[in-house]
């Protein structure tokens, strides 16, 4: 391995690492700001749990991925 290929494999080591970072730092902020969208629209309570409806659709889950055996939703509510 030559200098220059070292050199090479290194930057793009690092360039992996720091992007990488900066979208850990990007998503953070991301889904935060997600997560505080749904309390305000639905209140803190209501935005606590993910649930299922009698229609089958999800309640108070923002994301495009739904977690499994989510329990249905009270009619108290």
């Amino acid at each position: 391995m030559t200098r220059a290929e070292f050199a090479k494999g290194s930057a793009t080591f690092l360039v992996v690492i720091v992007a990488g970072f900066l979208s850990e730092i990007y998503l953070d902020r991301h889904l935060a700001s997600e997560t505080d969208k749904v309390a305000s629209i639905e209140g803190a309570e209501a935005s606590s749990t993910a649930c299922v409806a009698k229609d089958g659709s999800w309640t108070n889950w923002p994301w495009s991925n739904v977690p499994a055996l989510s329990p249905k939703c009270r009619d108290d509510r």
